[in-house]
């Protein structure tokens, strides 16, 4: 092409100076003539001097032979190109037929019979130049490829030798080999919600192949024992064995399944039976969502049938804290996941003092935990917050008042109405200063500050993102767009009673990821359920909730006095689960029967050893958090699935049996 190019630039003078020479003799010839010629033959254009129809002939001639020549050298550098491109194909595909035998020991026959055919339409080591070609290769198995567009850079780059270019990508993508290239459910995060999701694809689905992506080095684990029981084991050994004993005594694992349980991610395709394969330490940066198919962090390309995004979320830091350097951040702990759970155990284990920044469920069940394992080891435990009480933006003010005098009596130095100014590191320690003059000198901090949605997938696949609560916008189904869903706290969904929300708790993770894995495989249900969460201060305190739980809501508390059987462990031993929620979110309460017991008055109105406290909105409840009350969140449920208004809610309290001995 660069020799036409060259030719015509040679030829083009030319043929502009004779076609100019021909409009000029026109020209004259109808002056000379008195009127312009009706009709020139194409043998005699020229009008001039005998003789000048020659030089006419010589330029058509010219112009001709250089138009067939053109043409001819364009028509056999494309075949010349195409012949390249098939051949740096095959090589590619005998490549990788020569690795897979290396892996699995096929006979050499099969590695040639493969190198013949046509190539796969998924490359996984092809070189970023050939991309476009190999998409155009793959588009039939059958038909003659179409030639590729022409061009210089893409000439040029086809010049360099082909085992160049394959050795190249293989070495920036060593795992693609042993990495399935299709997986018809690919689940993106290796959460509560995922495997959710996974299982119930698999009870609808029994020959479903799942491909899990996560970019934890970890198989799925449960998130709530991190903060909880796990904390409580009498175990030296529990930060490698992660198991724990739960309130009722029984032991578990923090993991849904063994190692076991799951297939190989190369042996997915290979299945017969289907199963759910665990990719761990990978992340997915890319969705190509009119492909079908997503990039990881080490450039392999996966294509899907089904996708479900279960992406969680990311702990929050302070911006005081970013800001303070080096030596702040890596005695700072954002409390997420194993490696964190791991990483504050050994720094309890070794510091005389640790500052828990945040008054919520996390920063609270921290501060019990490790306030407890304060009176063993002499370790200082202080928590500060901006509230003026412990989950205060939830609890009404003096129920949060209580909360905190019961953390205090955990061991816990309770610092309200917390505002921190900066954060400094001298003299070996760190120094938080507050905006109203007070210093507080600790060795480590934990920030629990919440936790901001995971949506890094938004800009590439093209989703919507909440404006207001985050997370990715979906419709009943949990679906954001065709072959798409969304669940747990990546997932801002439209609830039917309370509007559009984002939860952030356990059941949610496994009610949402259920729901998409059936609408993955075809059920189209809408999202009804009204996901609970629980939080226990310890092994004596503990609630549960649902709906909308917000401290600026007008709420009304019944109370009863609390007996031995009122407490987060009497609950497990009789439901004979530590994770409450996987055993109550399939009951029903179709007909709730209210005690006949009269309510008793309580004796001391700071008691408040066990309650139901409604949260209201237009004088209907919205909310509902059962204080030591437990496996009665179904009536809760219905309470507020119905949607009524309750001229007494001392009446509707004794649905919940508070006042039973």
């Amino acid at each position: 092409m660069l020799t036409c190019r060259t030719v015509w630039k040679k030829l083009a003078p030319l043929a502009r100076a004779s076609s100019t020479a021909c409009r000029q003799n026109v020209r004259r010839a109808g002056l000379n003539n008195a009127r312009t010629p009706l009709c020139v033959p194409v043998a005699h254009m020229s009008t001039g001097p005998v003789g000048g129809g020659g030089d006419n002939l010589k330029y058509a001639l010219l112009v001709g032979a250089a138009f067939v020549g053109g043409l001819t050298y364009a028509v056999i550098t494309l075949r010349g190109d195409q012949q390249r491109h098939l051949e740096r194909m095959a090589e590619i595909s005998s490549r990788k037929q020569k690795s897979a035998t290396q892996t699995h020991t096929e006979p050499p026959a099969a590695e040639a019979t493969n190198t013949e055919a046509t190539p796969e339409p998924k490359l996984e080591t092809s070189a970023e130049v050939t991309a476009p070609n190999a998409e155009a290769a793959a588009s039939s198995e059958t038909a003659e490829p179409p030639p590729p567009p022409v061009d210089e850079s893409v000439a040029e780059e086809a010049a360099v030798p082909p085992t160049e270019v394959v050795e190249e990508a293989a070495d920036s993508k060593p795992a693609s080999p042993t990495l399935p290239s299709h997986a018809p459910y690919l689940l993106i995060g290796g959460g509560t919600a995922s495997f959710a999701a996974a299982r119930s694809i698999r009870a609808r689905d029994p020959g479903a192949k799942v491909l899990i992506v996560t970019d934890e080095p970890d198989l799925p684990y449960m998130r709530p024992p991190l903060s909880k029981e796990l904390w409580f084991s009498d175990d030296p050994s529990v930060t490698e064995t992660l198991r724990f004993k739960q309130w009722n005594g029984k032991e578990r694992s923090i993991y849904f399944q063994p190692p076991s349980f799951y297939i190989e991610p190369q042996d997915l395709n290979s299945a017969e039976n289907g199963g759910v394969a665990v990719l761990t330490s990978r992340k997915v940066v890319h969705m190509d969502v009119r492909g079908n198919k997503v990039k990881l962090d080490d450039d392999t390309e996966i294509s899907y049938d089904k996708c479900l995004i279960a992406t969680g979320g990311v702990p929050r830091n302070l911006q005081v804290v970013e800001r303070a350097g080096e030596e702040v951040i890596k005695r700072t702990t954002l409390f997420r996941k194993i490696e964190d759970f791991k990483s504050l155990d050994k720094v309890s284990r070794n510091a005389q003092s640790i500052t828990i920044i945040g008054g919520g469920f996390l920063g609270s069940e921290l501060a019990c935990a490790l306030g407890r394992r304060s009176t063993e080891s002499g370790l200082e435990v202080i928590q500060m917050f901006p509230e003026k009480g412990n989950m205060g933006k939830v609890l009404p003010e003096y129920l949060s008042n209580w909360t905190t005098e019961k953390v205090k009596k955990e061991g816990v130095k309770v610092i309200t109405e917390a505002l921190v100014k900066s954060v400094s590191y001298k003299d070996d320690k760190l120094e938080i200063k507050l905006k109203d003059g007070r210093v507080v000198k600790t060795d480590h901090i934990v920030a629990a500050v919440g936790l901001e949605p995971n949506v890094d997938l938004a800009k590439s696949a093209g989703l919507e993102v909440d404006s207001d609560f985050g997370g990715y916008r979906v419709n009943a189904e949990l679906q954001a767009r065709s072959n798409i869903w969304v669940a747990g706290d990546a997932a801002c969904f439209y609830d039917i009673r309370l509007g559009r929300r984002r939860v952030e708790h356990h059941d949610h993770a496994v009610v949402s990821g259920r729901l998409a894995g059936e609408n993955m495989t075809g059920a189209n249900k809408p999202y009804w359920h009204q996901s609970m969460f629980w939080s226990d201060l310890g092994p004596d305190v503990g609630y549960e909730a649902i709906g909308i739980v917000d401290s600026s809501l007008p709420t009304v508390g019944v109370f009863a006095k609390a007996t031995a059987k009122d407490t987060p462990k009497a609950a497990t031993e009789e439901s004979g689960t530590g994770i409450r929620s996987e055993s109550e979110t399939e009951d029903t309460a179709s007909s709730a029967v209210a005690s006949a017991t009269p309510a008793p008055a309580v004796e001391h109105k700071d008691e408040y050893g066990k309650g139901v406290i409604f949260y209201l909105r237009d004088k209907v409840v919205v909310g509902i958090i059962l204080w030591n009350v437990f496996n009665r969140m179904p009536i809760a449920r219905k309470i507020i699935k119905d949607g009524e208004e309750h001229a007494d809610l001392n009446e509707v309290a004794k649905l919940f049996n508070i006042h039973e001995d």
